[in-house]
C-alpha cells in the first residue's frame, strides 16, 4: 500500500468513527478521531459509556492495517474543578463568616470572593446529610434515615446506598474527572467496614478513586482509625503525643494528591470531597491552637452574653434580617450562665475554648488546601463549596459536657463537674474523648433554637454555606437567602460542569435526582428571586417537619439529644404537638402560628405524609440508643463461636463478636517460652471503653474499662510457667439481653454479671460486675488478637502494641445470648402497652 492509499484509509476510518459516535458523544478540539490523544465528551445518559466500535482498519499484518485508539473521556470544555468542603457538628453561629466569634479566616476570604448562603439546610444528623450530599437524593431515599451505626432492616434505614443512586463521585469519574475523598466517611455500613469487605460501599467503591480518612462517626484525631483507600495505615506511630494530628495530616495529603494529579495531567479537572472530623467530638486541636484561642478570652462572659454578641454581629453582617428575633433561652433545659458555680464556669470555659480551637484549627487547614488550589493556578476555574456543618451544633455532651463521648452513648450524660475536673488540664489531648456543655451548643446555633438531632428546629438543620467560583460568580461578597438543601449540591455541580445526570449506570436505571440546582443564584440578577426548591421534608428519630414555600410545619421537641435512653415514642407520626411558622417573616422560628392557621397545619401535615411515603421515611422510629445495639447483618450475625489461630488486628466493632448484654467465654491456648511471656491475647475498644485479655508480668489478666471511669480487673495471683496453658475468662450475664428492645424496653441492657478467670481449668479469680456497658465500646477502635492497636484499655498496665510473646495456639470466643421466655415476653408486652397508653 502506498502512502496516498494509506492516508485515504486513515481518513476513511476517522470518518467512520465520527459517524459511529453519533449524538451520544462529541469529539473535543481538532484532534483526529482514533489518534492517541483523541478525546470525547459524553452525553451522560449511560455510564460507563458503550465501548466504541473499532474505527481503524485490520488486515492480516500490522503494516497493512490502520491503528485506532478509543478516545479518552473528558468533561465538557471549561468544566470547573470542584472542592466540596463540609465540616461536622457546626451550627449557624460557629464561623466568624456568619457572625460567630471563632475566627474562620479561610471561610471569610472565600465569602469575600463569592457568595454567602443563609438558608442551607441539612438533615439534622451526620450520615444522613452526607448521603444526601453525595447522591442528590433525600437521606431516606439513599438508605440513611439515621447514622450507619443505627441501621435497621428497612429500605430508608439500612445504611446502603443502592446502585440506582450513583454518587457525584461516580458521575464525575466516568465523565473524565479525577475524584477523591478526604476525612470522614460515615456512609459505609458499620457491618461492611472490615477487610473482608465488600468494598462497594466504601468511597473507592462509590466513585471516589482515592480515599484518605476514617470510617465511622468520629475518630480520635491523635490516633485515628485511618485508611488509605481500603488499607489501614498508622502514620502517627512513633510520634510524640500531641505532635501528629489528622486535621493537618489530611490537609497535607489532599494538597499532595491535588498537586500530583495536576502535575500529571494539568488538563484533567479534579473533584475533592473534603470532610474533616472537626468539630465532631472528640474535640482534638493542637496545643498551639488552644493557647491562641484561650488568649483571646472569647467566652469569659458566658453563653448568654455570647448569644447576644453573635446575634448583634449577625445583624451587622446582614446574614440575618434586621427584624429577626432571638429565640428565648431554654431555662427549663439549660441553666443560665449567672446561675452556675465558679467551678462549673471554669470547666465550661475550658470545654468551649478547646472546641473553638478545633474549629479555628480546622478552618486554617482548609485555608491551606484552598491556597494550594491557587498555587497550582486553578483558583479561577474551581468551584469551591464550603458548607458549615452537616447538622447543628452537637449537644451530645449533655448540659455538663463530658471528657468521654463514649460515656454519653452508654447512658452517662450528667457526669458530675467535680469528676470531670480530673481531666481539666488535659482536656482535648489524647487523654480525653471530650465534648462541651450543651449550653455552648445552644449559643452556637444562634439565632435558632435546639441542636443536632432536632430535625424540627432550625438549630438542628439550618446551616450556612459559602460558594466561590471566580470564573462563574461575579457578585463578590453577595448574600443569598434562597432555601437550599444538601440534596441540591449534586445537581448544581452537574449543571455548572455541563454534565447530565445519567439515566443508566452499570446497566441499572437510575432513580431521579431529588435535589434542585441552585446555580441560578450565582447570577447577581437572581439575588432576590424566590427559591426553586419549593418543598422539603425533615425527619430524624421521630421528630419531623415540612418546609413548603416559606411555611414550616414542625413537631414540638419532646426529647433533648442527650435523652437517648428509655422507651421511645411509639407513634411518632401522630403522637406529636404540631407547630407552624412563616419563615418568610420569622427568620429564627420564634412565632408559632398553629392556632391561627389550623387549615394550613392540616394541609402541610397531609403533604408531609405524602412526602414521607414517597421518600421511604416509613416506618418512623423514635428510638435512639436502642438502634445502636440492635442486631444487623454483619459477618458475626447468627454465629455463636469464633476461632482465631494467629494474630490479627483491625477488625472494626461492627464486624466483630459483640460481648455486650450476653454471656460469653473466651478461651486461649498458649505456649509460654522459657523466661516467661507478656502481651495482649485479645482486646476490643480502647482507652475510653473496652476490654482486654492479656498477660501482665506473666499473670493472666482480664480487664473491663467502663468508659474510663472505672476499671474492673481479674488476675491470676501467679505468673504462668514455661509450657502450654489454657487461660479462660467466663462471664455469666444476668440480664435479658437485646431482645427487650423489640418491646420498646432497654431493660435487658447493661445489667450485672459474674466473671471468672481460669488457668488450666482452675478458677483463680471471680468478681461480679454490678453494671456492664449497655450500648457500645469505643467505636473508632478495633478488635485485635495478639497485640493492641491505637489506644490501650489500661495505660497503667501497658502501652500498645503490647505484642503477645507467648505462642498463640487457638483463641476461641463463645457467645451465649439470652433468650426471652414466654413469661418475659408477656411481661414486656404488658409494660409496652401500658407505656403507650400513658402517652396518648
Amino acid at each position: 500500500m502506498n502512502r496516498t492509499t494509506l492516508i485515504a484509509c486513515i481518513t476513511s476510518g476517522f470518518a467512520a468513527v465520527a459517524a459511529l459516535a453519533g449524538p451520544a458523544q462529541a469529539q473535543q478540539g481538532a484532534t483526529a478521531p482514533g489518534a492517541p490523544n483523541a478525546t470525547v465528551t459524553l452525553d451522560g445518559k449511560q455510564l460507563p459509556p458503550p465501548v466504541p466500535e473499532f474505527g481503524g482498519v485490520i488486515e492480516n499484518d500490522a503494516l497493512q492495517s490502520t491503528p485506532w485508539w478509543p478516545p479518552r473521556v473528558v468533561p465538557p470544555e471549561g468544566a470547573p474543578n470542584v472542592l466540596l468542603i463540609i465540616t461536622d457538628d457546626a451550627g449557624f453561629a460557629v464561623p466568624s463568616t456568619f457572625g460567630g466569634v471563632i475566627p474562620t479566616p479561610a471561610m471569610d476570604k472565600l465569602a469575600g470572593e463569592g457568595l454567602r448562603y443563609t438558608r442551607m439546610f441539612s438533615t439534622a444528623l451526620c450520615s444522613p446529610t452526607r448521603a444526601a450530599l453525595i447522591t442528590g437524593r433525600n437521606h431516606h431515599s439513599a438508605g440513611f434515615g439515621v447514622i450507619s451505626e443505627q441501621a435497621t432492616g428497612f429500605p430508608g434505614y439500612d445504611s446502603i446506598i443502592e446502585p440506582d443512586k450513583a454518587t457525584i463521585g461516580r458521575i464525575l469519574l466516568d465523565n473524565g474527572y479525577n475524584t477523591s475523598w478526604f476525612g470522614k466517611d460515615h456512609n459505609t455500613p458499620a457491618f461492611e467496614a472490615s477487610q473482608s469487605g465488600p468494598f462497594d460501599q466504601w468511597p473507592t467503591g462509590l466513585g471516589f478513586e482515592y480515599f484518605y480518612g476514617f470510617v465511622g462517626g468520629d475518630a480520635n484525631q491523635w490516633q485515628p482509625n485511618l485508611f488509605r483507600n481500603t488499607t489501614q495505615i498508622y502514620p502517627f506511630d512513633g510520634a510524640e503525643p500531641g505532635t501528629w494530628n489528622l486535621v493537618t495530616a489530611m490537609a497535607d495529603d489532599a494538597i499532595d494528591w491535588m498537586t500530583r494529579m495536576h502535575q500529571t495531567n494539568p488538563g484533567k479537572p479534579f473533584f475533592i470531597k473534603y470532610a474533616p472530623g472537626a468539630t465532631h467530638a472528640p474535640h482534638h486541636p493542637t496545643k498551639e491552637w488552644v493557647e491562641k484561642i484561650s488568649s483571646m478570652k472569647l467566652f469569659d462572659e458566658g453563653w448568654n452574653k455570647l448569644r447576644e454578641t453573635i446575634f448583634a454581629n449577625q445583624k451587622k453582617l446582614g446574614v440575618i434580617p434586621q427584624d429577626a428575633v432571638l429565640s428565648p433561652w431554654p431555662k427549663d433545659v439549660l441553666k443560665e450562665w449567672d446561675d452556675l458555680t465558679d467551678e462549673e464556669k471554669k470547666l465550661f470555659i475550658r470545654q468551649v475554648e478547646v472546641f473553638a480551637a478545633y474549629a479555628a484549627y480546622s478552618d486554617h487547614e482548609i485555608g491551606r488546601v484552598i491556597q494550594a488550589v491557587e498555587d497550582i493556578g486553578e483558583k479561577d476555574n474551581t468551584l469551591i463549596i464550603y458548607i458549615n456543618g452537616d447538622n447543628g451544633t452537637s449537644a451530645e455532651g449533655g448540659p455538663l459536657g463530658t471528657p468521654n463521648e463514649v460515656a454519653f452513648f452508654n447512658g452517662i450524660n450528667m457526669m458530675p463537674v467535680e469528676t470531670q475536673m480530673k481531666w481539666y488540664d488535659v482536656w482535648g489531648t489524647e487523654a480525653t474523648y471530650n465534648h462541651m456543655s450543651a449550653g455552648w451548643s445552644w449559643a452556637f446555633d444562634t439565632p435558632f433554637s435546639w441542636f443536632k438531632q432536632n430535625a424540627s428546629k432550625l438549630g438542628g438543620i439550618n446551616q450556612n454555606m459559602v460558594v466561590s467560583w471566580p470564573k462563574g460568580i461575579k457578585d463578590k461578597g453577595g448574600i443569598r437567602d434562597q432555601f437550599v438543601h444538601v440534596i441540591d449540591v449534586l445537581p448544581t455541580v452537574l449543571e455548572v460542569s455541563g454534565i447530565a445526570a445519567p439515566q443508566i449506570v452499570d446497566g441499572i436505571p437510575q432513580a431521579p435526582i431529588e435535589g434542585t440546582s441552585f446555580a441560578y443564584t450565582f447570577d447577581a440578577a437572581n439575588a432576590d428571586v424566590p427559591s426553586r426548591h419549593k418543598t422539603q421534608y425533615f425527619e430524624m428519630m421521630g421528630q419531623w417537619a415540612l418546609y413548603h414555600e416559606g411555611w414550616f410545619l414542625s413537631t414540638k421537641v419532646n426529647r433533648a439529644p442527650w435523652e437517648a435512653f428509655g422507651a421511645a415514642n411509639p407513634d411518632p407520626l401522630n403522637n406529636q404537638v404540631l407547630e407552624l411558622y412563616d419563615l418568610n417573616s420569622d427568620f429564627s422560628q420564634t412565632a408559632n402560628l398553629a392556632d391561627k392557621h389550623p387549615d394550613k397545619v392540616q394541609q402541610l401535615r397531609d403533604l408531609f405524609i405524602r412526602e414521607a411515603a414517597k421518600y421511604q421515611v416509613f416506618p418512623m422510629d423514635a428510638s435512639v440508643a436502642a438502634r445502636v445495639i440492635a442486631p444487623r447483618p454483619n459477618i458475626t450475625a447468627g454465629r455463636s463461636e469464633f476461632v482465631y489461630t494467629r494474630p490479627m488486628v483491625g477488625l472494626p466493632q461492627g464486624d466483630s463478636p459483640l460481648l455486650l448484654n450476653t454471656s460469653y467465654t473466651i478461651t486461649a491456648e498458649i505456649e509460654v517460652p522459657e523466661g516467661g511471656a507478656e502481651g495482649m491475647i485479645l482486646t476490643s475498644g480502647g482507652r475510653f471503653a473496652g476490654y482486654g485479655f492479656y498477660l501482665l508480668e506473666g499473670k493472666p489478666t482480664f480487664l473491663w474499662n467502663l468508659v474510663d471511669l472505672e476499671r474492673i480487673k481479674w488476675q491470676s495471683p501467679e505468673a504462668l510457667g514455661p509450657g502450654k496453658h489454657v487461660v479462660e475468662f467466663d462471664f455469666a450475664y444476668d440480664g435479658l439481653g437485646v431482645g427487650t428492645l423489640r418491646y420498646n424496653s432497654m431493660s435487658g441492657l447493661g445489667r450485672s454479671g459474674t466473671g471468672t478467670l481460669k488457668v488450666d481449668g482452675k478458677a483463680v479469680d471471680t468478681k461480679k460486675m454490678e453494671h456492664t456497658l449497655p450500648v457500645i465500646l469505643q467505636w473508632d477502635e478495633s478488635f485485635d488478637v495478639g497485640s493492641d492497636t491505637l489506644t490501650g484499655v489500661n495505660d497503667a498496665d501497658y502501652l500498645p502494641p503490647f505484642a503477645l510473646t507467648a505462642k498463640l495456639g487457638k483463641l476461641t470466643v463463645r457467645v451465649d445470648r439470652p433468650q426471652l421466655s414466654e413469661a418475659d415476653i408477656k411481661k414486656l408486652e404488658a409494660e409496652m402497652n401500658k407505656a403507650a397508653a400513658a402517652r396518648q
